[in-house]
């Protein structure tokens, strides 16, 4: 079908305290091979210059940006504000932080202006990968992120860094959940594919961000996401299999090792190379201007960011269930 040029495309995002990071956002949109036709972004009561960086930017020509202040709006209602601001028939959401490919916008919209009225065409996920300024954020970014060869596209569920949807699907599945502050974007995603199928899949609009730079960073990152899977009832199998693992498994491991034969720590050694290998196989081709001492230091992080991660998200699901207990009268918490 014939690529419909008049297709409104709005693009949207909710910023918070992102002062040293945003113009990397804006200048990639200024950049786009297909402008938007608006952008909207809402600010959650930024104190660090954002605002001000964003009133700037607003000021010029060199993009069609709306700034909204809307004060402790958590991500949810800070995008679903600005997608209710915005007049685009098709949404292009991201966060701050970013970069976007000069093509990102238009790679992925291109399902929806054309017009296809096929399921798929609901909304469109992007991809997005690591753009690290570090060997600990090398070694950071390969272990926690997927590779693009990992990825099945009818089970991909996209992160709100990089997705495109109709209006129409955004208000048929009630917007981004507001009673959740971590998360959301899953449950949104998930919404929309009960509705519409499988997301059409375009890898090629990519966006590059910075994985976390410390190892507290991580953790409260991992904290707050395993904390959102509790509030929301999601991923209970996999919570259980890492409890199982380190409650369970792995001290019964070192038990058997230490008081009836040494052999069962190469059973401990070959679960922990069978959890660390396909970190290791994104992490390699990543390390190739490195030296030597470096790519060692990058290979011993592995280990430590999963068990780090691991712990964080230990910590965080009960945390998470709790909340939902205690507000098990609350109707928006039975989604499914």
């Amino acid at each position: 079908m014939k690529k419909d040029e008049n297709t409104k495309i709005s693009v949207v995002a909710t910023v918070l305290n992102e002062g040293q990071a945003i113009e990397r956002l804006l200048k990639s949109l200024a950049a786009q091979t297909r402008l938007p036709d608006e952008v909207v972004i809402v600010d959650g009561g930024s104190t660090d210059g954002t605002q001000e960086t964003l009133q700037a930017w607003a000021e010029t020509q060199d993009l069609p940006l709306t700034v909204l202040v809307e004060p402790g709006a958590n991500i949810s209602r800070g995008r679903n504000v600005a997608i209710s601001a915005a007049t685009g028939e098709v949404v292009a959401a991201t966060d701050a932080g970013v970069r976007l490919d000069d093509d990102w916008l238009e790679v992925l919209v291109a399902p929806l202006e054309a017009g296809d009225p096929h399921p798929l065409a609901g909304a469109v996920a992007g991809w997005f990968q690591a753009d690290p300024q570090s060997l600990f954020e090398t070694a950071m970014g390969a272990t926690v992120l997927p590779s693009l060869a990992e990825i099945d596209p009818k089970q991909f569920l996209p992160s709100s860094r990089s997705v495109a949807f109709r209006r129409a699907a955004w208000e048929a599945v009630g917007g981004y959940p507001e009673w959740l502050d971590y998360c959301e974007d899953l449950v949104f995603d998930l919404r929309l594919r009960e509705l519409y199928g499988p997301f059409a899949f375009a890898p090629e609009a990519r966006v590059h961000f910075r994985p976390r730079s410390s190892l507290w960073a991580f953790f409260k990152q991992y904290y707050r996401y395993a904390r959102g899977d509790g509030k929301a009832d999601l991923w209970r199998k996999r919570h259980a299999i890492r409890y199982l693992t380190y409650l369970v498994a792995g001290p019964l491991l070192v038990a058997l090792a230490l008081l009836h034969s040494p052999w069962w720590w190469l059973a401990l050694a070959a679960g922990l190379a069978a959890y660390t290998a396909q970190p290791y196989r994104r992490l390699w081709p990543a390390l190739k201007h490195y030296g030597l001492l470096a790519r060692l230091q990058a290979v011993l992080l592995v280990p430590v960011i999963r068990v780090v991660g691991d712990v964080a998200k230990m910590i965080g699901y009960p945390v998470g269930l709790f909340w939902r207990l205690r507000n098990w009268r609350r109707s928006e918490v039975h989604w499914r």
